[in-house]
Parts: C-alpha cells; sequence; structure tokens
C-alpha cells in the first residue's frame, strides 16, 4: 500500500497544481497560491472533482477522514459523491424555499418586474389591489398550497366589482407562475382554471364630461374663484391635460419663454415625455400665479402646491373643487370636452387632436416614422382652444376679461 502523506509533508508543498495525499484526496495549490482539498473519482468512465474546502480551515486528517468515507460510499453503496452533493443542495434550498407565503412572492415578483412598468402608477395598482383583496386571504398561505378553492376564496368576496375581480385574478396567475418557475410550487395553475370569473365584460363607464357649449361659462364661474385650485383647474382645461399630470407639474417642467411645459416620460400613462404648447392664456396664468418658495428661481417645487408648503396636491383635489361648484362632472371629462369640440368645430386633421392628447396612435410601424410631436400645428389648435373657452358667455352677455400678465 502507498505511504500516505504525512501534515509535514503537505504543509511543504508549494508547487502549483494537483498533489496527491492518499484516498483519493488531493492538495490543490492555485496561481494565487490559495489551498484546498479536492477528492477526485471516476464515475461510468468520467473523472469528476469534488470540493472538500479550504486547507486554511480543514486539516488534512479531517480530509483524509471525509475522502475515506466518500470512497467508502461509492463501493458499498454505488453512490456518486458529487450527485448526492447537489441533491442534498437542492433539497436544503427547496426546503427553505417552499415554505415561502403568496405575499412573499408577489413581492419578489413586483420586485423583478417593477422596472419595466411606467412610473410608479403600476406598481401602486398592483400593491393595492394585493393588498386590499388578496393578501387578507391568502396571503400569508404557503405559496405551494394555493389551489383553485384558495384562488376561489379570494374572487368571491369580488362579485360586485368584475373588471376588479379579473384584474387581480391575473395578477395572482403571473405570481403563481413566477413561483412555478422556480420550483416552489407545481406548475398547474390554479389561478389559469376556466370559468373563474364571468366572461361577461360589462359596460365601459366613461368620465362624466361637461358638453364643450357650457365650457365658456364654467370658465367665468372658475375664473372669479380665488383659490390656486382652481388655477389648476384653468390651467388644466386649457392644457388639456390630464388631473394627475397638472398637480405633478413643476415649475422646472415649464418654460415661459418657448411657452411649452415638458412632462417627463415617467409621469405618462404613454411612457413617453410629452411637450405642451401653452397657448397665450395659459402662459398668462403661470405669470399670475402667487410666488411660492423656490419659483423665483424656477426650481423643482410644484406649480399648484398642496396645502402644506412644499407638497403636492392631493389626487381628488380637482374632482372635489368641481363638486363644490355643484357640476356632475369630473376632472378629467374636460379632456373629451376638448376632443368633442376640437371634432366638431374645427378641421384640425385626428392625428394633431390625439397628439394634443397625448395619445398614441397607429400601428408599430406607423409609430416608427412617426418621429416629430407636431408641436407648431398643436399649438394652433390650443390658441382656437383657448379663445373658445375665453369667449363671451353668450347667455348672459359676460365679456371675459384677460388678466395683466405678471413677470416672474
Amino acid at each position: 500500500m502507498r505511504r500516505l502523506a504525512t501534515a509535514r509533508e503537505v504543509a511543504a508543498i508549494t508547487k502549483r497544481g494537483r498533489h496527491a495525499v492518499g484516498h483519493g484526496l488531493y492538495l490543490q495549490v492555485s496561481e494565487w497560491n490559495t489551498r484546498s482539498w479536492i477528492f477526485r473519482y471516476t464515475r461510468d468512465g468520467v473523472q469528476r472533482h469534488m470540493g472538500l474546502g479550504s486547507a486554511e480551515y480543514v486539516t488534512l486528517a479531517q480530509a483524509r477522514q471525509k475522502a475515506f468515507e466518500l470512497r467508502q460510499a461509492m463501493i458499498l453503496n454505488g453512490a456518486d459523491p458529487l450527485a448526492s452533493k447537489h441533491e442534498d443542495k437542492r433539497t436544503k434550498l427547496l426546503a427553505s424555499t417552499r415554505a415561502k407565503t403568496f405575499s412573499q412572492c408577489a413581492l419578489d415578483y413586483i420586485a423583478a418586474h417593477e422596472d419595466g412598468w411606467r412610473g410608479n402608477h403600476h406598481r401602486r395598482q398592483w400593491t393595492g389591489s394585493l393588498e386590499k383583496h388578496v393578501y387578507p386571504k391568502i396571503g400569508n398561505m404557503p405559496v405551494r398550497d394555493v389551489d383553485v378553492t384558495a384562488v376561489l376564496n379570494v374572487l368571491d368576496g369580488m362579485r360586485n366589482v368584475p373588471e376588479t375581480q379579473r384584474r387581480v385574478l391575473r395578477r395572482i396567475a403571473s405570481v403563481l407562475d413566477w413561483a412555478a418557475a422556480r420550483d416552489l410550487r407545481p406548475i398547474d395553475n390554479p389561478a389559469k382554471r376556466p370559468n373563474l370569473v364571468s366572461r361577461r365584460k360589462p359596460k365601459p363607464k366613461h368620465f362624466a364630461a361637461m358638453p364643450y357649449p357650457a365650457l365658456p361659462a364654467f370658465m367665468i364661474e372658475l375664473r372669479a374663484r380665488p383659490e390656486t385650485t382652481a388655477r389648476a383647474m384653468e390651467f388644466q382645461i386649457l392644457c388639456a391635460a390630464r388631473p394627475g399630470e397638472v398637480l405633478d407639474a413643476r415649475c422646472d417642467e415649464i418654460d415661459l419663454a418657448e411657452g411649452t411645459w415638458t412632462i417627463p416620460d415617467t409621469k405618462m400613462k404613454s411612457g413617453r415625455s410629452h411637450r405642451v404648447p401653452l397657448s397665450g392664456a395659459a402662459v398668462e396664468l403661470l405669470t399670475a400665479l402667487p410666488a411660492s418658495p423656490g419659483r423665483e428661481a424656477r426650481g423643482c417645487d410644484f406649480v399648484f402646491p398642496g396645502a402644506v408648503t412644499g407638497t403636492k396636491a392631493q389626487a381628488d383635489t380637482l374632482a372635489r373643487l368641481v363638486k363644490r361648484m355643484g357640476h356632475a362632472v369630473t376632472a378629467h371629462g374636460f379632456r373629451a370636452s376638448f376632443k368633442t369640440w376640437a371634432s366638431e368645430r374645427t378641421n384640425y386633421p385626428r392625428e394633431i387632436i390625439e397628439a394634443a392628447l397625448a395619445h398614441v396612435i397607429g400601428d408599430a410601424a406607423e409609430q416608427a416614422y412617426a418621429r416629430g410631436d407636431m408641436l407648431a400645428r398643436r399649438r394652433q389648435l390650443m390658441e382656437s382652444w383657448s379663445e373658445y373657452c375665453s369667449q363671451p358667455d353668450v347667455a348672459t352677455g359676460v365679456i371675459v376679461p384677460l388678466r395683466a400678465g405678471i413677470p416672474v
């Protein structure tokens, strides 16, 4: 029998490479002079190597004993040491990860996908619907145990909101698919079973809008109100913008000299930045706004701040203003008023009108070739809209005065 190397002899080895020390055990000295133990064996005619740890922490006697046990298991049981090691690791990993709850998997799913979502709106929708409808029912359930009964338990409490029910079901299905792809649950997805929810789609509910002939009178009423919220709504109407875009507008997005308001892509529903041509009335409105901290320097403060200095106005600020004024319409509905007016009372092409509303039109090929944003044409359209909104109220004969510009 070949004499086994002693600890002293092993400690004296400095040459790079692998050095046999007995029972299939080798000392491996790397080019960086690190020393580790390797168990070398042959399986089905193929040489395999299995690491047994660093020689700094595992002694020669310990490594040799482990190599002896592995060799003995191969002879007596026909075991494959490396395959057994990988299987043990996989078993431990599954034991730790398969205990993950649905809510933990959902949070991991959101973290993995949110970079591809537009702004924070999509994330808020995901988080809000899961926290309200899903987590109370199955949030603490191990994701591997979520079955059809569990999914129906969530859906049964949402029968009166079918659209939300379908949206939540799709999100549950996405999380379960994500978990199955990581061996956290069976591949069968109970949220994709047929007939879990009604296939009948409800009639779409449009935002209540004011008929455009009533706009001039409404603008007179609106301009008589002194609060900043009224100025925000007036600006929203003049720009045909979404309420959230107006309330989130910052001073550094507005160029009064050029007469433009550039909304970043992160704030846009389409995921594309949008330049809004400001009409003369819109510029005049902005220059007449009362000073607020930082506005003189055109900083990043809000154009229409909330009640607390430096904060953003609440999301329903404009909706509450319309309600206080006694009109059964929505703030968002003024975009429909603009669209109807432009379609019925002007000769501007549809693509100009849709571009003014920041709508993406046409198929992918058409969008690829439409590189400009038609700002000059849209500026003419918005000036015409501003003139219409500022025309005399024919019912009362009131002339709408234009405010004098106040330089900032």
